[in-house]
């Protein structure tokens, strides 16, 4: 039986996938991408053509497709064979024909990832010599350009620079950065945008209408987040859920050939993992994990649920977008509420860590039920800003204690938990007595030591504890070197002389804060300030000197030694005494009179000394 003899019903026509029968022919077909589109029209118009372009962008967004297109809308004849160069080929005449079918002999297309050598690149050189056959210009497709060799770029620079005018150049590339900068400063550029989804969803729906498919809005909407702004990609997916489906296409449909779960059950997992219910979530995860769910796919899912719900936190007009279900904006915008920013933005960072893990372990499942738990434990940690500003609160209104660590048993507390105030925004609980503000954070929380003094009430008080802890340097520069402008707890402003040291305010604010546990500020000034401590001490010791020497002891003991002299003032070595110290060795030591007036001690010197 020869071919003849076969009716032409039966002929099998071979099947074209979805990719390559709906590719764009023109600019009018190729969404997404006006921008380009309007440079070429108006270099077209204006006659400023480049001689080579550069195009990038994801995969499947279109750069193949529209090198094509240039190349046809350049060397368009028209259906009269009288036309010019167009952003609007008319797909009918010869030349338009031959490329479409990429066998137009002036319009060469090569794959960089597989002829990658100078000695391709030297064929390309040979080739510009000569005038175009058939088409106006010679066009020279090159895909996947960052794949040539150092030397294959290096021999294309020179014709690239100055090609023949009857040659254009149009590159396509997935890695602009791995094109050498030459090459690029060479070339006019445009940038292809992935698609977005609200219109990607439109271009699948009338797609598969004219397929005769029924395919429900969330699938396509499933397909078109799974593409990523990829047309390519997204047609591939929705050829291939049609034969899944047999042309009824679902949600359910969709979600088992992508290997997702069912989005209320990622709902379902989150809200588990919130109220820190680990083994309620990790049940759901192995029953996902049985229905052929990858953890993987699992917390990438819990990973995109969490920023949806930090942007609807912040817009809740989010939840209108086209590719969000009825389902999805009821449940997204209660969970939103009911979450604080803190927790959301620390599962974000909690899952986008874990998923790297996932990815990396062993045994992905088991690597997901750990974050999981991880999460579980997390939820109710009340973060370091809240239990700063709840010790503050408290110690403004006088209250001892610090806020409680949280506690780790079972989950019991999570940020879903009305025992959970942290993450509903409300106050924390009662402190307890066993931390308080000073410290030390462990993860994500904030532990707090006992402070070792009391904060002291005036800068006399700071320069005496100061010496307390042995700082003699900075207590020397305190006593002599400033002068107190103003002083209030947590803040002190100084006026340093010249002889005080510039780290001075720093040193000390440290040092307070160490020993006091709160922060302090140290504020210098240029106002004149009061005396140093220095010059109120020796005031005072002067004052006291002359109320010695008006008293009735010492001017008897003057009268009894003439000339003496008072040299030093000391401390009384013991309550009620009073010692004189004569000024000869052979003086007797005279016993104080009980009844008389408790007097400092002091030294004298006479003139016989």
């Amino acid at each position: 039986m020869n071919d003849s003899s076969i009716p032409a019903a039966e002929v099998a026509v071979p099947y074209r996938v979805l990719a390559r029968k709906y590719r764009p022919s023109n600019f009018a077909e190729l969404i997404g991408q006006e921008a380009m589109v309007r440079t070429l029209t108006n270099a077209i118009a204006a006659g400023r053509l480049a001689h080579a372009f550069m195009l990038t962008g994801v995969r499947g967004v279109g750069k193949t497709t529209t090198a094509r297109i240039i190349a046809k809308g350049l060397n368009c004849i028209g259906l009269d064979g009288k036309g010019g160069p167009t952003v609007e080929p008319c797909g009918a005449c010869v030349n338009c024909v031959a490329i479409a079918e990429s066998r137009h002999i002036d319009v060469q297309e090569m794959d960089a990832a597989s002829r990658t050598g100078v000695g391709d690149i030297r064929e390309i050189i040979e080739g510009v010599r000569f005038l175009p056959v058939q088409a106006r210009y010679k066009v020279y497709i090159i895909d996947e350009v960052h794949m040539l060799s150092t030397s294959a770029f290096n021999a294309l620079l020179k014709t690239l620079e100055e090609p023949p005018a009857h040659v254009k150049f149009i590159f396509a590339t997935t890695e602009i950065r791995k094109v050498p900068v030459t090459v690029l400063s060479r070339c006019q550029r445009f940038d292809l945008r992935r698609i977005e989804q609200e219109r990607l969803i439109a271009h699948l729906h009338g797609i598969a209408t004219r397929e005769g498919a029924n395919v429900a809005p969330p699938a396509l909407a499933l397909i078109a987040r799974a593409a990523e702004g990829s047309v390519r990609d997204a047609l591939s997916l929705l050829d291939q859920a049609i034969a899944h489906a047999a042309g009824e296409v679902d949600e359910g449909a969709v979600r088992d050939m992508l290997g997702l779960a069912d989005r209320a059950r990622v709902f379902d997992l989150f809200e588990m993992v919130m109220r820190g219910d680990v083994k309620a979530a990790l049940g759901e995860l192995t029953d996902q994990y049985d229905t052929g769910a990858d953890p993987a796919v699992v917390l990438q899912d819990l990973l995109e649920l969490a920023h949806w719900l930090t942007r609807l936190k912040i817009v809740p007009d989010a939840a209108g977008e086209a590719t969000a279900s009825e389902h999805d904006r009821t449940r997204g915008l209660e969970l939103a509420r009911a979450l604080s920013m803190p927790v959301l933005a620390r599962a974000w960072q909690m899952l986008l860590k874990g998923l790297g893990e996932v990815r990396m372990a062993p045994s992905p499942l088991s690597a997901a039920e750990m974050i999981l738990i991880r999460l579980a434990y997390a939820v109710d940690l009340p973060p370091p800003a809240d239990l700063v500003k709840q010790y503050l609160d408290e110690r403004a209104q006088g209250q001892p204690g610090a806020p409680r660590g949280p506690q780790g048993g079972g989950g019991g507390a999570s940020a879903l938990a009305v025992s959970s105030p942290v993450a509903m925004g409300r106050p924390l609980p009662a402190p307890g007595p066993e931390r308080s503000p000073v410290a030390s954070a462990q993860g994500n929380v904030v532990y707090l030591k006992s402070p070792e003094t009391a904060p002291p009430a005036s800068f006399a008080a700071v320069a005496a504890l100061v010496e307390s802890k042995r700082e003699i340097r900075l207590h020397a520069h305190l006593m002599n070197d400033v002068h107190p402008v103003a002083f209030a707890p947590g803040r002190i402003t100084l006026r340093l002389r010249d002889t005080a040291p510039r780290s001075l305010g720093r040193d000390l604010a440290e040092l307070l804060k160490t020993w006091t546990g709160q922060p302090w500020l140290i504020d210098t000034s240029l106002e004149p300030g009061g005396p140093t401590l220095g010059d109120l001490a020796r005031a005072d010791k002067n004052a006291l000197a002359e109320r010695l020497l008006n008293s009735d002891p010492v001017k008897a003991l003057l009268s009894a030694f003439p000339g003496a002299k008072l040299v030093e003032i000391r401390a009384k070595a013991k309550a009620g005494a009073v010692a004189i110290e004569p000024p000869a060795d052979d003086m007797p030591e005279q016993e104080p009179d009980e009844d008389a007036p408790i007097l400092d001690i002091f030294d004298f010197e006479t003139d016989d000394d």
